[in-house]
């Protein structure tokens, strides 16, 4: 048994928050989780109670700690990932104003108009176009309905950021977290104060920035002795979720990528420069290591939709999945076609308004046909996705697969076949940006890039059938044709 150091990573998802604990030699040795909740009070709104954070995290590590005492005694550094763009505002005293503002909220899509015109350099210096998820609008949408609150708002920070206030008593971001706000100039990887004024704020209001492998600060005192740690316990700069999940899949240099079937789905390649195209809803972050970036195609729903269509029909995920894997190639060809938009989508089509539904419904219809097409309908709406990053000038020929939606290898292989691209499953791919976020505390304790993030082992490979593939293709093409016909909705 060994009796080195361990590091901790600290994953603050949209429905959970989760916990893994490695060694020296990269090897998990606890995990925990603790589950989340969102609230929608009105349409479009998305919001957690930061609160139920910081109660989330007492009982996670409360967790692990019984769990793995003697592992957890070791602790050495953190690392922290979390879900990007929300917004956590706090008056002069650090305490928060109002509940969290989500990722994927969809209440200031008109607030993206004005910031665009606010600030004819947007895209140029976010690299993004503005979209009612990231964190920019949201705070103008404060300023205009909120007022009260807009002006007793003294800082503003990301969701995992919040966390590290918590832990450590600073308020710190980092370049691949900052990247999702709309005040980062991203090639320089420093706030602009040119964006920051277009919403009224400025330097004065946002947490300095480390990179995400740098120390921000130390564990506070108190926590250390409540948690039973002794010595200097570094926590790192910390990045975004699907940052963190980079560095847990070992994808750290340019033209490594992911898939992640998460909350959201997103196709993720790590670049060497800042290549922005705004134009077709490409996302252009920093990456979680000094002097790299990536591009990123998101949707707002996958492994959710999966989610949702199971408690729709009264089912579990690995009911369903096996009357899936049951029907046969006529019966996948009589499936009806899904459209995933259930909170609205990004890439490519930048639309809160956009709505989930099915088409060519029959009396045939059983539940494992719809529950394919909600399968598929997620994989068509990634072969969006990286038409997009196709078209920004990325190219991929072999993708990880991570998040929850990866612990299927049917649904992995479906993804290989609508892209064309070969799908690799990791074990602990359902623990990407736990992992990742435990790999940078270990870097932020001293430990180098190389042997810090080695990819995980791999124990699937997912070869493209071109059979299937050609099966699939007139199905992509109704499904392509069907957004631009749906109803317009209002801008």
């Amino acid at each position: 048994m060994t009796s080195g150091p361990t590091f901790l990573g600290i994953d603050l998802g949209t429905s959970d928050l989760k916990l893994l604990l490695i060694d020296a030699a990269g090897a998990v040795v606890g995990r925990a989780a603790w589950p989340l909740t969102v609230s929608r009070p009105e349409p479009l709104w998305s919001e957690q109670d930061p609160a139920d954070w910081s109660s989330a995290l007492v009982a996670a590590v409360g967790h692990l700690r019984a769990t793995a005492p003697a592992a957890f005694a070791r602790l050495r550094g953190i690392g922290l990932s979390g879900q990007m763009h929300g917004a956590v505002l706090l008056d002069a005293q650090d305490r928060v104003l109002r509940p969290a503002i989500l990722w994927n909220d969809g209440r200031s899509h008109a607030e993206c108009d004005e910031l665009s015109a606010a600030a004819p350099g947007l895209h140029e210096i976010a690299g993004n176009l503005a979209m009612p998820g990231f964190t920019a609008p949201k705070l103008l949408w404060v300023r205009k309905h909120e007022p009260e609150i807009f002006d007793r708002t003294r800082s503003v920070l990301l969701p995992k950021d919040y966390l590290r206030l918590l832990l450590t008593g600073d308020k710190v971001s980092d370049p691949s977290d900052a990247s999702g706000t709309l005040w980062l100039d991203v090639a320089r990887r420093d706030w602009s104060d040119e964006l920051l004024a277009a919403t009224g704020l400025t330097r004065a209001h946002m947490p300095r920035l480390v990179e995400s492998n740098a120390p921000s600060g130390l564990l506070r005192a108190e926590l250390a002795d409540a948690w039973g740690v002794a010595g200097d316990i570094v926590v790192a700069g910390g990045a975004g979720d699907n940052a963190a999940s980079a560095i847990g899949i070992g994808a750290t240099a340019p033209g490594l990528g992911f898939v992640s079937m998460g909350t959201s789905g997103v196709l993720f390649v790590v670049n060497d420069r800042f290549r922005p195209n705004p134009a077709s809803a490409v996302h252009a972050f920093c990456h979680a290591l000094p002097q790299r970036w990536h591009q990123m195609s998101v949707m707002l729903s996958a492994a959710s939709a999966l989610r949702w269509f199971c408690q729709l029909c009264g089912t579990t995920e690995a009911a369903l999945l096996e009357e899936i894997e049951a029907l046969d190639t006529a019966d996948l060809a009589k499936a009806p076609l899904f459209l995933p938009y259930l909170a609205g989508e990004r890439t490519p089509h930048n639309d809160p308004f956009a709505t989930g539904s099915f088409h060519g419904l029959t009396h045939d219809t059983r539940r494992a046909h719809a529950g394919y097409a909600v399968l598929e309908g997620v994989a068509f709406g990634l072969a969006d996705g990286l038409a997009a990053l196709r078209a920004a000038g990325t190219e991929v020929s072999r993708l990880s697969i991570v998040g929850g939606g990866a612990r299927s290898g049917f649904w992995a292989q479906l993804i290989a076949d609508v892209l064309d691209v070969e799908i690799v499953r990791h074990a602990d791919a359902d623990a990407g940006g736990a992992l990742g976020a435990a790999r940078l505390g270990r870097m932020a304790a001293g430990d180098g890039i190389d042997e810090s993030c080695p990819p995980p082992p791999v124990i699937e490979r997912c070869t493209p059938s071109p059979a299937r593939r050609e099966q699939l293709s007139g199905r992509l093409q109704v499904f392509r044709a069907l957004y631009p016909s749906l109803p317009l909705r209002p801008a």
